[in-house]
């Protein structure tokens, strides 16, 4: 058992890490490849692109080829493309890299999930789940963290060279020791193409409309506009045709379980969560708090830590708390760390930052585990692959749209900041009028002024953003109430153990 979750581990980690690591080396990447920040933005883009779509193909891609066989063939497109990705010597060869990368990437994480759950007996399966949250929930923490101490030490390459040595180990560890169930088949007929190319189509332009509509000021673009359509058309195309298929490729039909359909609305919020305040919290470090890469990453990783912290408290905590009042604990606490986090100015330090962030860190455990494993309690071993696929790409999507929401917010809330204190700088404000009267040079104190006002707009509306997360996961409580209750100490009925 220690062998199989070593060798899934060390897939899982690979594909988490590498979502978020190359954030920090943007920068550098765009200087030493000639490229322009919007070109360079695809690097992280393309790779989200490829994840998505493949997630939900994740069940009907296991049956086709075998869980052996598949899982240590995206592990091996995903080291190949890790050393191209470390050589490329143009922004369009590392784009394409990546979105190969990203391919072998989206299927390493639901994969691992589906593995964990199923190899360990139902009273284990909240130590199962823990385990695979270290990876899952702490990744994205450590990726900005090694990223920045690599940009800053070395040079970008290395944060793709580092997977070769751990994907080569994982590829010979799955020949050996990841195995092929029974119960797992082949699909009874061929590729869908039509209903393949209409998922492909309605997610990834819905993933690019999130990733990328802020930066093209949202429908304001006709491309943007074209592709919410598309989206929108392509995915309803597809639900119709796989909810009347009899052998659909994608199998919606496990959003009959009650259970499941309530974890993927709380793992929505938790994605808006995790992936949307891990890119806000390093904007707002570098641009407010003037960090440097390596300072943002080790700001971040009181989250990392703690929540590495809980994982195994919390799985230990399943045996005598309901499953329920857990995952409504962790929302709490992840809630309360983001508005502590709604106080923090530009005067903030480690600690100020530590308490909050190591709270939301904590927070993960005790709803990530208990979620995960409720939510999957009623699936079949069969439909296993394909539940996880589907439930790693609802935390994804939510990831993309707490990143899209909260950038639009902090944005927009940034400028209406700015008027509103702009109109209070007037001769009519007695502090402004004393220091405007007291200043050797007017022009340069309307500057400091100026400086002072868009400074401050700043903070409020990262303030904004922060507290608005926390709001959004009070509200999600309630769908809490949705999932079976469970008894402290079973995690499964019996459906999950059967085919």
């Amino acid at each position: 058992m220690g062998l199989i979750t070593l060798t899934v581990m060390l897939g899982l980690i690979m594909a988490i890490i590498d979502a978020s690591i190359v954030n920090v080396a943007l920068t550098n990447m765009a200087g030493t490849l000639g490229a322009s920040i919007d070109e360079i933005s695809w690097v992280a883009t393309g790779y989200i692109l490829a994840n998505v779509v493949v997630m939900p193909l994740n069940g009907w891609l296991t049956a086709m080829f075998g869980r052996k066989r598949f899982y240590a063939a995206c592990i091996a497109l995903f080291t190949v493309t890790s050393f191209l990705c470390g050589t490329a010597t143009t922004v369009t060869q590392l784009i394409i890299y990546r979105i190969l990368q990203g391919i072998g990437g989206g299927a390493l994480q639901p994969t691992a999930q589906a593995i964990l759950f199923e190899s360990y007996p139902p009273e284990k399966r909240n130590s199962a789940m823990a385990i695979f949250g270290l990876g899952a929930m702490v990744g994205p923490a450590i990726g900005p963290t090694l990223g920045g101490w690599i940009v800053d030490n070395f040079s970008w390459p290395l944060i793709f060279f580092i997977n070769i040595p751990i994907g080569i180990a994982a590829f010979v560890m799955t020949l050996f020791f990841i195995a092929d169930p029974a119960y797992i088949k082949k699909p009874e007929r061929g590729v869908d193409w039509l209903g393949l190319g209409a998922m492909t189509a309605g997610i990834a332009s819905i993933q690019y409309v999130l990733e990328r509509g802020q930066r093209e000021d949202w429908f304001s673009s006709p491309s943007i506009v074209i592709l919410t359509v598309t989206g929108v058309l392509g995915l309803g195309f597809f639900i119709i045709r796989e909810l009347r298929d009899p052998h659909p490729f994608v199998d919606l039909r496990v959003f009959g379980s009650r259970s499941f359909s309530a974890g993927c609305i709380v793992g929505v919020v938790s994605g808006f969560g995790l992936f949307g305040l891990n890119l806000m919290l390093p904007l707002f470090f570098q641009n407010v708090l003037q960090f440097d890469a390596t300072q943002t990453g080790l700001a971040l990783l009181p989250g990392a830590v703690a929540t590495a912290i809980s994982m195994p408290l919390a799985a230990r905590a399943g045996r005598f708390i309901e499953p329920r009042v857990s995952v409504a604990l962790g929302i709490s606490m992840f809630a309360l760390g983001a508005w502590m986090m709604g106080y923090l100015d530009q005067t903030a330090g480690y600690w100020d930052i530590f308490w909050p962030r190591a709270m939301q860190g904590f927070a993960l455990g005790f709803l990530f585990v208990p979620l995960t494993t409720t939510a999957l309690s009623d699936i079949t071993r069969s439909a296993m692959a394909n539940a996880t696929g589907i439930f790693t790409l609802v935390r994804q999507l939510g990831g993309s749209l707490g990143i899209a929401l909260l950038e639009l917010l902090q944005i927009r809330h940034e400028d209406a900041a700015q008027q509103a204190l702009a109109a209070n700088v007037t001769l009519a404000n007695p502090a402004v009028a004393q220091m405007l009267n007291g200043a050797a040079n007017r022009t340069q104190a309307l500057g400091q002024l100026a400086a002072s006002v868009a400074q401050n707009a700043t903070v409020v509306s990262y303030d904004y953003a922060f507290r608005f997360t926390a709001i959004l996961f009070l509200l999600s409580i309630p769908s809490v109430l949705l999932m079976k209750k469970g008894r402290p100490g079973s995690t499964a009925v019996p459906a999950a153990a059967v085919d």
